[in-house]
């Protein structure tokens, strides 16, 4: 179905089946960082630093660079056609259908896993508070608050994003201030200077070996996980070819400040063997050197990074089911909207899936559960970030195989095809590491079905589907030859 010229105009009429565009860019910039610094930034570190040691900042820097690479693929893309759900889209066009229905019910079935745990983990915080009310039923509560912000007007989506975001931001920033006079040695006791102490003490840099900054990488990769919600948010977004670049820019370099910087001073101011998951490791660094208040501080941290990261990730799950029921992947009435332009079905099938789960963690809510689901998420956000790479490699090819003019482009990955490659192969490389690391390799026997099963489900039956009849753009609208 052709796009009229008037749709695609910055700011015109939706442009995506009815989906209203009610995110600005400081929306657009936060959805993702809200998406990204979730519990298991303030919870997951623990566990990468004492699998690595210090060397995990080496970890997150090779992650850093994952995401730029990654990031940039999806800016070509989402300026070039922006849409909601759009990786789906992205695989359905220029990978093929199988592989966008395999990777996008993996995808949704990661939220519906790892949001339950982001409640449950809100809950158990404000149990602590509130012993009187049961963690499971803070949980359902905080379930029912994202599932109304979720079905509300996608603008109230992202104004709750970004205080959220604003939140966490301000809490690392402390963090780092007061890592920075810890380690200079004007606050926290008389040791003074800590100079290498911590750093290199205690096993070196590296006390298990370089092997275990690889092994920690789909743990990194869980912790950067949201930055793709930038594309799945398009088809929401006001004036897209200026906001996504903006924010794609914005969002990369603040995720390297706000992961390497502080996790750089806190393996310079903390024993790297006294991390783990028992609570959150910037905390325990506080609390070592007197700042006893930051452990109530950083819960609350973490209780809103909880709610945050849900509700991102409720918003990253429904727009994937929303974009398979358009492709004809799923179920037709999951491509449903509200009154609000807003895919009600898919949002409470999702919400729907969160509270089964919700309930089957009360019966285990051991460390090892909660590190099997973060390499689960890894795993499922590794394979979409491929995709959204090897994506942006076929649309530029395909353009320029069917001649069009490739300078039209309003947004390009540079080095292309170099950095693309870069960015498929080293996420390749670390998921095949997984199966090395007993902890995480559960996350390979799980992951793997949950993106085989989908893909053959469609190629024997779910081929027969049809797409909903709905307006979308397509790169033969946009580009002339």
């Amino acid at each position: 179905m052709s796009v009229k010229e008037s749709d695609l105009a910055p700011g015109g009429p939706t442009t995506d089946g009815g989906l209203q565009r009610g995110l600005k860019s400081r929306h657009l910039q936060l959805i993702a960082l809200g998406g990204i610094i979730g519990s298991g930034y303030f919870l997951g570190t623990g566990y990468v630093i004492d699998s690595a040691g210090p060397a995990a900042t080496l970890a997150y820097l090779l992650g850093g660079l994952i995401v730029l690479c990654v990031m940039l693929c999806m800016g070509e893309l989402a300026v070039a056609i922006p849409i909601s759900g759009s990786f789906v889209t992205y695989a359905n066009d220029f990978i093929s259908p199988a592989w966008a229905c395999g990777m996008g019910w993996s995808y949704w079935l990661t939220w519906v896993f790892y949001v339950p745990a982001e409640m449950i983990a809100a809950g158990i915080i404000m149990n602590n508070f509130f012993p009187a009310v049961d963690t499971l039923y803070w949980a359902i509560g905080f379930g029912l608050i994202i599932t109304v912000i979720n079905l509300s007007y996608v603008g109230t989506f992202g104004e709750l994003e970004f205080w959220l975001a604003i939140i966490k931001i301000m809490a690392i920033i402390m963090f780092v201030v007061f890592a920075a006079l810890i380690f200079l040695g004007v606050i926290g006791g008389t040791e003074g200077f800590k100079g290498t102490t911590h750093l290199l003490g205690n096993g070196g840099f590296a006390p298990k070996g370089s092997w275990a900054i690889l092994l920690t990488m789909v743990i990194i990769l869980v912790n950067f996980q949201g930055s793709e919600i930038i594309g799945l948010a398009a088809g929401e977004s006001k004036e897209p070819e200026k906001t996504i670049p903006l924010a794609i820019k914005n969002v990369t370099w603040r995720i390297i400040a706000l992961y390497i910087v502080p996790l750089f001073l806190l393996v310079c101011i903390f024993p790297w063997g006294n991390a783990g998951l028992e609570e959150s490791v910037f905390a325990a660094a506080l609390n070592a050197y007197g700042f006893h208040w930051a452990g109530g501080l950083f819960s609350f941290v973490v209780l809103t990074a909880a709610i945050s990261c849900s509700n991102s990730g409720l918003y990253g799950g429904t727009r994937a089911v929303y974009a398979l029921a358009r492709e004809g992947m799923a179920p037709k009435f999951l491509g449903k909207l509200n009154k609000n332009g807003v895919p009600q079905n898919a949002t409470l099938l999702s919400i729907a899936g969160c509270w089964i789960c919700v309930l089957a963690y009360t019966f285990d809510s051991s460390e090892i559960i909660f590190t099997y689901l973060l390499a689960l998420s890894g795993f499922a956000g590794a394979i979409a970030w491929i995709s959204i790479c090897w994506s942006q490699l076929n649309f530029r090819r395909k353009l320029e195989r069917e001649g069009f003019d490739i300078s039209t482009l309003k947004y390009r990955t540079p080095f292309f095809p170099y950095l693309t490659h870069f960015a498929i192969w080293v996420q390749v490389a670390c998921l095949g590491i997984i199966a090395f690391n007993e902890d995480l390799r559960i996350s390979l026997y799980i992951g793997l079905p949950l993106l085989i099963f989908p893909i053959i489900w469609y190629k024997i039956w779910g081929y027969k589907l049809k797409p909903l009849e709905v307006a979308r753009i397509k790169y033969e609208d946009v580009f002339v030859k």
